[in-house]
C-alpha cells in the first residue's frame, strides 16, 4: 500500500534517470511499452481493423465490379 504518495525511487532521481536512458536509446525499459512499441511498429501505428477495411474494402468493390461487367 502506497503511504503518503512518497517514492524513495523519485526521491533518489532513478525514475528520471530511467526515462531519460529510454528517451535516448529510444527503447522503453518498462515491459509493457516494449509490448506497446512492437505492436505500434507492426500495425504501422493503426488499429488493425481500421487496416484490415482499407485492405477489405477495395478488394470487395473489385471484385462487385468484375461481376457487374
Amino acid at each position: 500500500m502506497n503511504l503518503g504518495g512518497f517514492s524513495w525511487k523519485r526521491f533518489l532521481g532513478i525514475s528520471a534517470a530511467k526515462s531519460r536512458i529510454s528517451r535516448a536509446i529510444g527503447i522503453p525499459l518498462t515491459r509493457s511499452g516494449r509490448e506497446r512499441k512492437i505492436g505500434r511498429m507492426i500495425t504501422g501505428g493503426g488499429c488493425l481493423v481500421v487496416m484490415g477495411l482499407g485492405i477489405t474494402i477495395p478488394v470487395i468493390i473489385t471484385i462487385v465490379a468484375a461481376k457487374l461487367i
